[in-house]
Parts: C-alpha cells; structure tokens; sequence
C-alpha cells in the first residue's frame, strides 16, 4: 500500500468543473488512486464543504440525488477523521502558529490525526511544510 494522503474540498470541486478541464483530470486521478488504492483520506469537513458547493454553487447543480450517491461512493469511504475537541485545539494551535485560517487549520489537523504526511490542496504554497506535512499542490 501507498503512502496515505489527504485530500482538500478543491479536489473533489475541480473534479466535478467543467470549467476546468485540466484539473478535473488531474483530481479524478488522485481520488481514483485514493479509492482503489485505499490511499487517500478526508476530513467531515471536506465532505461537508463539497456537498454544500455541489449543491448550491456548481454550474451544473448536483441533485440530492446525485448529491447521496456521490457521498455513499467516494465520499464516505474515504472519511476518517471526525470532529472532537482535541482537534478542534490542534487547529487553533496551527492557526495561531502558521496565521492560517481556522478551515485551512483544521485541513491540516485532520490530515495530522490522520496520520498523513502529504496534503493534497491548492490552498496553501506548494512544497510548504508545517507540522510534518508537505502540501502539495497537484494543479501547479
């Protein structure tokens, strides 16, 4: 088995853009390879932010529908990381530490407890570390 890795909201958003093309091949790759390979991990706030923009901002709305189906495939089998105090402190810490927002913070918290040493996510600088984790940005 691989190497672990966390994913970030805008993977699965660029997945799903049409807008995009280059990136959503790129991040249809990486979920791809994180679902077959058991590889990849998310948070419950990458489910909760993906399904909050598919549902009300994508160009093409998914339907609850859509929505369900998307969570019961790709979503939930890769969720591991659920909120609890301590991980809410953790991300305080890092916020204060790093001058991230409290949602980035968090990001890297659950990538943290999850074990991960790679975070997937444009949010952040490419090759940044903070913590023991590399951020990678796959759309560089």
């Amino acid at each position: 088995m691989s190497a672990r890795f966390f994913l970030d909201t805008n993977i699965f958003v660029y997945s799903c853009d049409v807008r995009y093309p280059a990136k959503k091949e790129k991040a249809r790759k990486l979920i791809a390879e994180a679902l077959e390979k058991d590889s990849g991990i998310i948070s419950f706030q990458v489910v909760q932010e993906f399904l909050s923009v598919a549902t009300k901002k994508f160009q093409n709305l998914m339907s609850t529908d859509e929505a369900r189906l998307y969570l019961n495939e790709v979503l939930e089998p890769l969720c591991e990381v659920f909120p609890s105090m301590e991980l809410y402190r953790q991300a305080l810490e890092i916020a204060d530490d790093h001058k991230t927002s409290l949602y980035d913070s968090l990001i890297l918290a659950s990538a943290g407890q999850a074990g991960c040493k790679l975070v997937y996510s444009e949010d952040f600088q490419n090759g940044q570390k903070i913590r023991g984790l590399t951020i990678q940005n796959p759309f560089h």
